[in-house]
């Protein structure tokens, strides 16, 4: 997952299926995931300085997207033998530094990241309420630098 730019969004597809293990010891589909008005896939990962960065905004976010009856799922898709960072003990171990309270699934084959076209991390699919894609791209322009204090998703910081 070494790209920097996500390709560009082709709206209505639709979310790919998967059945993955999470930190919580759970097995989690895809429908189990989604919300009633839709559902953000997360491709995140442990060690990524991109996501380290924002982290902590994410947790918020999900938070605020759940008020609208939007649901989220992270899912780390990188091979923890080639970066330890990722094992399934930190998976843990971040989740619950950072209170995730989203599923965190690890996808150790890869093939749930490579059936949404995952590229990078962290890599964000935003669907609706029929599970069609709506968004595709980063969360922002903020990179390995933490965003200004106060700066949200889309519309939901300045509520």
């Amino acid at each position: 997952m070494a790209a920097l730019e996500t390709p560009i969004c082709e709206f209505g597809l639709p979310a790919v299926d998967f059945s993955l293990q999470g930190v919580d010891g759970k097995t989690r589909t895809l429908n189990d995931c989604a919300g009633g008005n839709g559902l953000l896939v997360m491709f995140i990962c442990n060690h990524c300085p991109f996501v380290k960065a924002v982290i902590d905004r994410i947790v918020g976010d999900v938070s605020s997207l759940e008020k609208y009856g939007i649901k989220s799922v992270a899912i780390m898709p990188n091979d923890p033998d080639d970066y330890p960072d990722d094992s399934f003990d930190n998976m843990k171990r971040v989740s619950d530094k950072h209170n995730f309270t989203f599923p965190y699934l690890i996808d150790e084959s890869q093939k749930i990241a490579e059936g949404y076209g995952a590229v990078c991390t962290p890599d964000f699919f935003g669907y609706n309420a029929d599970l069609q894609l709506q968004y595709r791209g980063r969360l922002d322009e903020s990179g390995k630098n933490p965003a200004k204090p106060g700066v949200r998703l889309g519309r939901l910081g300045s509520e």
